[in-house]
This record gives C-alpha cells, sequence and structure tokens, in this order.
C-alpha cells in the first residue's frame, strides 16, 4: 500500500489509521511504500522543501515503523527526484566545450550526492528499501547500502560474538541479562546486509560466531535459550 497523504497517518477520528488500512487488505498486503512528495504537499510543504529527509517525512515514517511493528510488513522509503542526468548533450557530428563537460560533471556527482545521503538517511532510520527513478541512480544505490553494512562490520562481528557469549554465561550462572534487544539489534545488522548482498550467509557466519539455524532464527532470545540447553 502507499503511505502518502496525512489521513492515511491519523484519521479524521483522531486513530492512527494505519492499522486499519492494514487489516482493511486481509492479508493480502505485503508492503507499505512511503510517498515522499504527495504527501509532503499534504502537509502544505513548499516544493523547495519537499525531500525525504523533511521532519514530516521522518514523523509518518516512524509512525509507519511503529503501526507496522511485528506485522511481516516490508517498509519502503520514497524515491530522490533529483536526476544525475547532464543538462549538456552534443549533437550529432559535434562535442560538448570543456565548461558544459565540466557542468555535466558538477550536475550528475551532486545529484549522486544527494541520493547517497537520502539513502544513508533512510537506513539510519531502518527503512531498507527504497525507490529509484532513473538508471543512474544505481550506483549510489548499491554504494550507499553496502557502505552502510560494510563500513561497521568488524565492530558489529566483535560486539555480536562478545555478546553472546556474555549474555549466555550470564544466564547460565543466573545472572539477570536485559540487555536482548540491543543484541537482536545486532543480529538484526547482519540478516540486513545479507538481505541486501552486502555480505553472504557463509561470511556472516564466520564474523559472527553463529551457526546457520541461529542465523536464520532471527532471534537473539532464542539463541541464548538454545545455547542454555547445551
Amino acid at each position: 500500500m502507499m503511505i502518502e497523504t496525512t489521513q492515511s497517518i491519523v484519521n479524521d477520528q483522531g486513530a492512527i489509521n494505519l492499522p486499519l488500512l492494514l487489516a482493511a487488505a486481509r492479508g493480502r498486503c505485503v508492503a507499505a511504500h512511503f510517498g515522499t512528495y504527495d504527501y509532503t504537499a499534504s502537509c502544505s510543504i513548499t516544493a523547495a522543501h519537499q525531500h525525504m529527509m523533511h521532519p514530516a517525512c521522518d514523523f509518518a515514517k516512524n509512525m509507519m515503523q511503529v503501526s507496522f511493528a511485528g506485522t511481516g510488513i516490508w517498509l519502503s522509503d520514497g524515491a530522490t527526484n533529483i536526476m544525475p542526468v547532464a543538462p549538456h548533450r552534443a549533437a550529432p557530428g559535434a562535442t560538448l566545450a570543456e565548461e558544459q563537460i565540466a557542468e555535466n560533471q558538477k550536475v550528475v556527482h551532486r545529484a549522486w550526492k544527494l541520493h547517497y545521503d537520502h539513502i544513508q538517511h533512510s537506513l539510519t532510520n531502518a527503512f531498507y528499501q527504497g525507490w529509484d527513478l532513473h538508471p543512474a541512480q544505481l550506483p549510489t544505490r548499491y554504494a550507499a547500502v553496502y557502505a552502510f553494512f560494510l563500513e561497521s562490520l568488524d565492530a558489529a562481528s566483535e560486539r555480536l560474538r562478545n555478546f553472546v557469549e556474555k549474555a549466555a554465561k550470564a544466564t547460565l550462572v543466573g545472572d539477570v541479562f536485559d540487555d536482548a534487544a540491543t543484541g537482536q539489534g545486532l543480529l538484526n545488522y547482519f540478516l540486513r546486509a545479507i538481505n541486501c548482498g552486502a555480505l553472504t550467509e557463509v561470511e556472516a557466519l564466520r564474523l559472527s560466531g553463529l551457526t546457520l539455524d541461529e542465523l536464520r532464527s532471527g532471534s537473539f532470545v532464542k539463541i541464548l535459550k538454545n545455547r542454555q540447553n547445551l
């Protein structure tokens, strides 16, 4: 379903409308996509400020996360509408001037940087999918997504290995371990990295110290419980 109006977030009765929309789909909905520009327009935001990092968009997407958490619904962010397209094209048999070539590069690089920043913002806020409107946006899509996961790979790997070991020991000796959410966040990192292709399962197993069954379980609590019984 598309989420692109203010009424899709809060209805005229003051109730959160997103769970009602999901229920109305009667099991047919598998994903919810945020429509950046229709939504910001419905908020009366002027064109110059209609972009993916506007606070109004963050509010709507956070409402989507809260409403659809635990439902299995995939979430997708909107698109960057500034295209990496060079403004100058040479006529048949002609060549561009150096100034035109320089301007083409500047325009494309600026659009790529904007697209990269938008994707990084989406990923930071746990929106792991998004739209692309032009084939020339694919290089920055891959660069942004892979960089997001690979730049912190070593630290996340060490943290998860240590976390599982210390948490299991704490549980075994009867101590209270109440930070399973942090462990789940680290596990989610690996699951999302595999999902987008930044990591293979083999690499994730080697780096995390988990078994294949543990990784595929998707649950840090289940991993701890199973290790208690070993």
